[in-house]
């Protein structure tokens, strides 16, 4: 269990983010102790993949601090940015593999880009890291496009953790699975995140996956966090907003709002 004196791993203040008139984010505020896996759920459109994609520096946010052990990464010049962001590793909704290289050059495409490690030993590593997701090393060898959905998620899995990473990031990881495949990916990614030692963050509209992965929760809801707390009381948390969501029920405050 982590210290509650520790300081975040990452640490988000008043994180705002518009496109036009259409404030996404309005004033997030999130902490992600270290060693704890964080699930950030949340209907379609309210904010969650782009909470991701502001922390990986894919878009820059209005106003607001992200900061990685106490550093705040939307004040570093470019090159400290990159350096704290070649922590994290990133698992992405589709996989997002690249069709032109087979298997283990896909594993291994960060090693080799970013950490200018040498093609030997990188694919040696992507073998390593396909074992640890249950997948053979002749699988190295087999092109994206010969795998089952399920193959090319443990694949985009094992090139998430191929540079050990301190800091891992999920984006729907179950989406087009079906229920015990997906059940299969959450066990792997609970076992990797684990055996890094890692601190994750994931958004997910499947509260099954939820928590099975998490050790703690948060929901945005109009842009801000309305609720974080133990995976485990997810299904219970005594707020109308969540519990609504959480049981898929159709009356409730998100849809009298709707109706507005």
């Amino acid at each position: 269990m982590s210290n509650a004196l520790e300081t975040p791993t990452i640490r988000i203040r008043g994180l705002r983010k518009a496109f036009g008139d259409k404030v996404v984010l309005d004033g997030i505020d999130l902490d992600v102790a270290p060693r704890t896996s964080m699930v950030v759920i949340g209907g379609s459109g309210t904010g969650k993949s782009v909470l991701l994609k502001c922390m990986l520096g894919l878009l820059q946010p209005d106003a607001g601090s992200i900061e990685f052990d106490g550093q705040d990464v939307l004040r570093m010049d470019r090159r400290e940015a990159e350096a704290v962001r070649a922590r994290i590793g990133m698992l992405f909704q589709n996989g997002a593999l690249f069709d032109s290289l087979p298997v283990w050059e896909n594993v291994a495409f960060g090693l080799v880009a970013r950490h200018k490690v040498s093609k030997r030993e990188a694919r040696a590593r992507a073998v390593e890291v396909l074992a640890q997701v249950g997948l053979a090393a002749t699988v190295g060898d087999l092109w994206p496009a010969e795998l089952s959905g399920g193959m090319q998620k443990r694949v985009a899995l094992a090139r998430a953790i191929a540079a050990r990473p301190d800091i891992m990031f999920f984006d729907e990881p179950t989406t087009g699975l079906d229920p015990i495949m997906g059940a299969v990916i959450d066990g792997l990614i609970v076992d990797c995140v684990r055996r890094l030692g890692s601190t994750a963050v994931a958004i997910t509209h499947d509260m099954a996956s939820a928590r099975r992965i998490g050790d703690r929760v948060a929901m945005i809801h109009r842009g801000r966090i309305v609720w974080e707390g133990p995976a485990t009381a997810l299904m219970d948390t005594g707020n109308a907003v969540v519990d609504q969501f959480t049981h898929g029920s159709r009356e409730g405050p998100i849809q009298m709002e709707l109706r507005r």
